[in-house]
């Protein structure tokens, strides 16, 4: 959220997140607001190298172009100084001359001459190769040239380079020469040495300018190299252009109010697999460890300060070894262990409950899908006022209309969660198999609890969040508007007392905090809820195999709008560029012209060759791939880096099974005649490159298991103290059959067996000083091999 920010009157705001200058996110807007509230969440890979993330907010306009309000950047290296809590960040004013993206490639010589009259003369060679990754300008290609200059204290020589059209990654390949005075006092003794005095005052400055035409010039960023670096030796590298030195910063900048967020920016160097063996077998055998607490896993949970900081990785690890079943089974029985009252089952942050939440938001996402989004999308899209609290009321709103719509949501949300079992994935069934019969045996006099195991989970920690938080599960696009969130928020308190077992008796409907709720609850019939509840919870919790309804419904993967190249599959008509909006499932890729239409265009999934990136020297467009198919390769322009790479690694996780997969592919495409790439006449010839690496087949779990036990490893590296201590607490315990020190310093940890948890804790110390070693020697192989100004 935002804060006090100018102009001084409600205006309508919304924020961007960018990579440098590449916009990757944009939130809704939120009207007439001086502090705005965007409440919404971006998780996302970052494909490529930057130097900053950057939020803009905006000011929208309808007429004119969005003006900027002013930014917050931060630095790539300064981003683990923030992460993991929140910061309130003054917005900074957004200046032309600090607004850079891209790189420059330079090759810089100084030459010795002799001039006409025999005195020698340094001679300065400046070769601008090529750019890279300059940023777009209105959306489009720049249309860059470089002006290259020599300064010193007394001269500023300056040269510049050819306009170069429509491209982000200019090839300039030009050289200028720049002649260096010497003093008069130069004498033949150190012809063949660099004078210091004037070399130390000269520096090489290289402007980008996006060319302007009939407007004024963008400035797109510079480097200055000091000639003193050079001494007699060639010198070339890659430099990252820089903002402009004080630009056009006033001395005192204005508030422009602030902005509140909340970072978490993880960086991991995985290692090649057969490092993390003994790691990763130690954390997968954890199920079978007696007692639990003194696995690997649970030794995770309890030496990181936040549990969830373990859970993510842990679960995914779990998860993708199909280990995780067992695993949750043991930490649950652990759990109920100290839960004394029945009707309190479950309801703590636990490592049981985290693992489960985190399953469910991992394995569940096609089940919310299909089970709540047309509902969702019924409710954001067409609104029916539905507040019943008196004293929030609006003017001319009645009550009981009110009541009757609220009644229809909710009646129609929990039809279409009781009806969905049999979409309900049957790891989540196996989970809540596991927890039903564990609540049952711990408290065998309850016929309740085996169900209110399975409810606390699925209907208050799954389906109640979604409905209230829709964007959050990829339900719905935004963050829904203050008169939605709150019709949510109603439907969410509903469905959660529907689903919590024997809610609706009398005597727990008079415990009702608000009386309006409580007055809401006496329309609806007990038995019929209850017993709707019951079976559908019966079937949640059931290992038996579904029946399946005729023909699997295909698994909605990935839907959003992009721009894709006529194909010229009709003879007239231009092959140029059209937005349309593109659907991924299990079974086919299609483009439609609009959301919700009919498919202009299908791919059966199977039909798929190869998914590959594009060269943006094709068309002369960023973040472009190409679906290779049994007829004309299907070109397609993403909106961002982090789009492109998503629907890349979509598409080629989906087809990677396919048997026809193509090895070789065009990196650029047929045009006037020829492929651009290797330049053949053909277009049936073989593909001139070799097509990227399979990735994981799995269509609907994104999981690489080397990275999430590389996590957990630097999770252990940073909790290494506490996992020290916690080996002298099962020391102490075992030599002295309890703690000798002040129990503060065991208090916090679970110690059932310290023997076998003392043996777990030496071998995770021991392999974590292993992966240390590894670690050390890889960056120390890097540092050695790396070249400075390396690409």
């Amino acid at each position: 959220d935002a804060k006090h920010l100018v102009p001084n009157k409600m205006r309508d705001f919304f924020c961007t997140i960018n990579l440098d200058q590449e916009e990757v996110f944009r939130t809704q807007v939120v009207e007439k607001s001086l502090s705005p509230y965007f409440g919404e969440e971006f998780y996302f890979e970052i494909p490529r190298t930057f130097q900053w993330l950057s939020f803009y907010i905006y000011d929208k306009s309808v007429l004119q172009k969005d003006l900027r309000i002013g930014k917050v950047s931060i630095k790539k290296e300064d981003l683990c100084n923030y992460t993991g809590k929140e910061n309130w960040f003054m917005l900074q004013p957004v200046d032309s001359n600090s607004e850079v993206q891209g790189k420059v490639h330079l090759e810089l010589k100084l030459n010795e001459l002799i001039t006409d009259n025999g005195s020698v003369c340094q001679q300065l060679v400046v070769h601008i190769k090529e750019c890279h990754g300059l940023p777009l300008i209105n959306g489009q290609n720049c249309d860059p040239y470089a002006t290259v200059s020599l300064v010193g204290p007394s001269r500023n020589d300056q040269k510049k380079t050819k306009v170069k059209k429509k491209t982000s990654n200019p090839q300039f390949n030009e050289t200028f020469y720049f002649e260096v005075t010497r003093s008069s006092s130069y004498t033949k003794k150190s012809q063949f040495q660099v004078e210091e005095e004037d070399i130390e005052k000269l520096e090489v400055r290289v402007d980008l300018w996006n060319n302007g035409n009939l407007v004024q010039d963008v400035f797109l960023g510079e480097i200055k190299v000091p000639v003193k670096v050079l001494r007699n030796d060639s010198f070339q590298a890659w430099y990252l252009l820089q903002p402009r030195e004080n630009g056009n910063k006033s001395s005192k900048t204005d508030d422009l109010g602030s902005l509140r967020l909340n970072i978490c920016y993880t960086e991991d160097c995985v290692l090649p697999s057969e490092y993390y063996t003994s790691l990763r077998n130690l954390l997968l055998k954890s199920s079978d460890v007696q007692p639990i607490s003194a696995s690997a896993a649970y030794i995770l949970s309890e030496v990181c300060r936040d549990k969830c900081d373990a859970v993510l990785p842990l679960v995914r690890l779990l998860l993708h070894h199909h280990k995780l079943v067992p695993f949750v089974a043991a930490v649950a029985e652990l759990d109920l262990k100290d839960t004394q009252e029945a009707n309190t089952i479950f309801r703590g942050n636990s490592l049981a409950t985290r693992c489960v939440d985190e399953m469910m938001k991992i394995v569940g996402k096609h089940y919310l899908k299909v089970t709540l989004k047309p509902v969702i999308d019924e409710i954001c899209e067409s609104p029916k006022p539905c507040e019943i609290d008196p004293i929030k009321l609006r003017e001319g709103d009645n009550v009981e209309i009110n009541m009757e719509n609220l009644r229809y949501y909710v009646d129609k949300v929990f039809r279409e969660i009781v009806r969905s079992s049999i979409s309900c994935p049957t790891l989540m069934c196996d989970v809540f198999y596991s927890l039903r019969h564990l609540a049952a045996k711990r408290f065998p006099n309850d016929p309740h609890v085996q169900y209110s195991a399975v409810s606390s989970f699925v209907f208050l920690r799954f389906f109640a969040v979604a409905v209230v938080s829709p964007h959050t599960f990829h339900l719905r696009p935004h963050h829904p508007d203050a008169q939605t969130s709150r019709t949510l928020t109603l439907i969410s308190k509903a469905i959660q007392t529907l689903g919590s077992w024997g809610s609706l008796t009398k005597s727990k409907l008079s415990s009702f905090k608000e009386t309006f709720m409580c007055e809401f609850f006496k329309t609806f019939q007990e038995e019929k809820f209850t017993e709707s509840v019951k079976k559908f919870l019966d079937d949640v919790s059931s290992t038996e195999s579904k029946e399946p309804s005729g023909v699997s419904e295909p698994v909605h993967l990935k839907e959003g709008e992009m721009y894709k190249r006529a194909q010229g599959r009709t003879r007239i008509g231009k092959k140029n560029f059209k937005k349309r909006w593109f659907c991924l499932t299990s079974r086919e890729f299609t483009y439609h012209k609009q959301q919700d239409k009919e498919p202009i265009f299908t791919i059966p999934i199977k039909n798929i060759l190869a998914v590959e990136k594009l060269d943006e020297s094709s068309f002369n467009k960023k973040n472009m791939f190409q679906v290779l198919h049994g007829e004309k390769p299907l070109y397609i322009q993403a909106n961002n880096c982090v789009e492109a790479s998503e629907w890349i690694e979509a598409l080629c996780r989906v087809t990677r099974c396919n048997q026809k997969r193509l090895s070789f592919y065009h990196p650029s495409a047929f045009l006037n005649g020829s492929w651009l790439c290797c330049k053949a006449t053909a277009e049936s010839t073989v593909g001139c490159a070799r097509c990227t690496a399979d990735v994981p087949a799995d269509t609907q779990i994104e999981i690489d298991g080397d990275r999430e036990t590389e996590r957990i490893y630097s999770l252990f590296t940073i909790n290494r103290s506490k996992l020290r201590k916690l080996e002298e607490a099962c020391g102490s315990i075992a030599v002295y059959q309890g703690p000798r020190k002040d129990p503060d310093d065991y208090s916090n940890f679970t110690i059932e067996d310290s023997v076998a948890t003392f043996h777990t804790l030496k071998q995770i110390i021991e392999i974590v000083e292993k992966l240390n070693e590894s670690h050390e020697k890889y960056q120390k192989k890097r540092s050695s091999s790396a070249k400075y100004g390396s690409e």
